[in-house]
């Protein structure tokens, strides 16, 4: 028998959901057939087998989150005979998760030679555990020894280990909810939901003398009338760590200008008319303005990096998109090297994907600048989350006729707001502010910005 672990997906992820499953205990499977499909913080993928053989076990059920490392599914293998093609999980196919690559074969090996040396060890210890807690005189113990403090906690997720070692726990008294006793962010969480619940419960007490119920304690409870409750779980849960990560790290300012995009709008039109089989967006220029107003000011595609500023020479530009799955940022790698239409094909292109759920992870990870056109909600304006580990969002809020003064005279005109929120440790206001004007100075006279471009 033989155990598919889900790998290494990549990009810092530790976990996935799993959506559906593609086969069934009792089928046979081949190299690299797809067995599952899960959803990541960045996408869904379909999860391909590494070796063939007949499916005996499914370890999970649709709507659970597994870490990374805890089985998929058990295979039985055709013991002593290999037809062409076929490849043992100690070899590994090479395509374990596709879009990313697996371990190579001298690794798993490794691996497996460390883990049978420690074996008999682990043996030993066990056999001394189990003779400790025999009961004198023949008498028979319905209790099952208790594992030794000195055996390594059954931990995969290295988020896991930072989660407890954060918070002062001791893995070694945790007891994991997980295939084979691992220990899953779960249960560190339910520990640290114990202690909170532990302390209110006792000022509580203290204060009233009286218990509390499961609400009050912060426990688990079930909806009242006229409440429901949604679990934060798949895309979503991730878009919240990432939110509340970029809220906690990074110290942002905002700034904001009106801008006239009467002559932008104009352009817009007179370039659709010249070429209507290769149409640019609103967007689209918006983000050719943002990558010559990078070249200018660097330091606002950067990343910060302990105590260095990373200024980063390509521009791996992400723009914001609304799904059915929730909030997507689509990356548009090296958007420096493309002319304007090839940017807006890149766009048009990742948004149709993201609408349909099929972009991969590698399109949606390695951004370093996003724009945001929060004008399609209808909204002038908006204080936007910076999308960590950038350093800066840009956004355009909704065009629409206003008075202006132009030319001395109050006329209407298509107005907008372009928003800048920043990383107050990369650049002061004067980086920001330039930034921004650049850009805003563009939208407004896109002809003379032509000689920036």
């Amino acid at each position: 028998m033989a155990d598919f672990l889900l790998p290494d997906l990549g990009e810092g992820l530790t976990e996935a959901e799993i959506v559906r499953w593609l086969v069934e205990v009792g089928d046979e499977i081949t190299v690299d057939q797809p067995v599952v499909e899960v959803e990541t913080a960045k996408a869904a993928v379909e999860v391909p087998a590494p070796f063939a053989g007949t499916v005996t076990a499914r370890h999970g059920e649709p709507g659970q989150t597994l870490p990374v490392g805890t089985p998929l599914i058990t295979v039985e293998q055709a013991g002593g005979f290999r037809e062409p093609g076929v490849v043992t999980g100690s070899e590994g196919s090479g395509n374990v998760l596709i879009g990313y690559g697996t371990p190579t074969a001298s690794r798993r090996r490794r691996r497996r030679v460390v883990s049978e040396q420690a074996a008999p060890q682990q043996a030993v210890s066990e056999r001394a555990v189990a003779e400790h807690a025999a009961p004198q005189g023949g008498g028979h113990s319905a209790e099952r020894p208790t594992p030794s403090r000195n055996r390594r906690p059954a931990v995969i997720s290295p988020l896991v280990r930072k989660i407890a070692r954060d918070n002062g726990i001791d893995l070694t008294t945790v007891t994991g909810s997980g295939p084979d006793g691992i220990i899953r962010r779960a249960d560190i969480e339910a520990v640290l939901a114990a202690r909170v619940s532990e302390a209110r419960d006792g000022r509580q007490g203290d204060r009233h003398g009286e218990p509390q119920d499961d609400r009050q304690r912060g426990l688990a409870a079930e909806p009242r009338d006229g409440e429901r409750r949604i679990p934060l779980r798949g895309l979503r849960k991730a878009v919240a760590e990432k939110l509340r990560t970029s809220r906690r790290e990074i110290p942002e300012a905002t700034v904001w200008v009106d801008v006239d995009a009467t002559e932008l709008v104009a352009t817009r039109a007179a370039l659709n008319a010249r070429n209507p089989e290769r149409p640019l967006s609103l967007l689209s220029l918006l983000a050719r303005f943002t990558v010559a107003g990078l070249r200018r000011y660097p330091e606002l595609n950067s990343r910060v990096e302990q105590d260095e500023i990373v200024v980063l020479d390509a521009v791996h530009l992400g723009f914001a998109a609304q799904t059915e799955r929730g909030l997507v940022v689509p990356v548009v790698h090296d958007a420096h090297r493309l002319t304007t239409r090839e940017l807006a094909e890149a766009i048009g292109q990742r948004t149709a994907s993201a609408m349909d759920g099929t972009l991969g992870p590698a399109e949606l990870t390695g951004g370093t600048f996003t724009v945001n056109n929060y004008g399609v909600f209808g909204v002038d304006g908006s204080a936007a989350i910076i999308n960590h580990p950038e350093v800066a969002i840009l956004g355009m809020g909704r065009i629409i006729e206003r008075p202006w003064v132009h030319d001395g005279q109050v006329v209407p005109r298509k107005m907008c707001q372009l928003t800048l929120a920043f990383d107050h440790r990369v650049c002061d206001g004067g980086t920001a502010g330039g930034f921004l004007r650049f850009v805003a100075d563009c939208v407004e006279s896109p002809v003379t910005a032509l000689g920036d471009l």
